[in-house]
């Protein structure tokens, strides 16, 4: 698709360069903004309910922002907010302020993702040691990711959402694959310290059922998807 011609703009709520990667290869431009929310306050017992809730809340709180900015605006035109974690449909209207009914038409995409191990929920890696007894127990194990999307049309106040869940299945993995990981950083931004496209991990992947593109942050089926169901 050809940004160009896209009947909407996109806003995407996340910092995560693998959602910027995976937008851009869809075809769409589109801007950055995060939310600032404490998602540590976010608690629920499913993981699908949790990315749900994490994306509903970061929707929340960059259409408020939007808002805030924008509410001298008289500018008349669509408006679309998609949000992403990995979790359950949901179908909705929010309701919307003088920004939004006035606004050009812009889609917002936020996400948020959790990484399941057994019956533990894993966010991010809170530090190195947390991050190498990550990694130590997913070699020659397995482990699923659940995101969720959350898309609004913030002209209409129509709002979906769904979850997607990924198995992984791995090899045996170094440990000093493992070190090399923990040393370098990048594990502590990723839920569960699960990254799979790093070219480190990559070789010890033995199975993926599901998208690789999910299990980055962003599938892209869903998002197009849900992009259309509230145009």
């Amino acid at each position: 698709m050809e940004a160009s011609c896209s009947p909407f703009k996109i806003i995407l709520g996340s910092s995560s360069v693998a959602r910027r990667k995976i937008l851009a290869e869809m075809g769409y431009e589109f801007t950055i903004m995060t939310a600032d929310i404490d998602e540590k306050a976010i608690r629920k017992d499913k993981p699908e309910e949790l990315v749900m809730a994490l994306a509903e809340a970061k929707a929340a709180a960059i259409t408020s922002e939007l808002r805030r900015k924008n509410s001298q605006e008289k500018d008349s035109e669509p408006i679309i907010l998609i949000a992403a974690d990995t979790a359950e449909g949901i179908s909705q209207k929010i309701p919307l302020g003088d920004y939004i009914k006035d606004a050009d038409p812009t889609l917002l995409i936020t996400c948020d993702q959790v990484v399941v191990y057994g019956d533990a929920v894993r966010e991010k890696p809170s530090s190195k040691e947390e991050a190498r007894e990550f990694l130590k127990g997913y070699s020659g194990g397995r482990a699923a990711t659940v995101g969720s999307v959350l898309v609004t049309n913030l002209k209409t106040g129509s709002r979906k959402g769904e979850w997607d869940r990924v198995e992984i299945f791995f090899h045996a993995i170094p440990d000093e694959i493992i070190e090399k990981m923990v040393e370098e950083g990048i594990v502590l931004n990723v839920a569960g310290g699960l990254i799979i496209e790093h070219p480190l991990i990559l070789p010890f992947v033995k199975q993926v059922v599901g998208t690789t593109d999910s299990v980055m942050g962003l599938p892209k089926a869903l998002t197009e998807k849900l992009i259309k169901e509230v145009m």
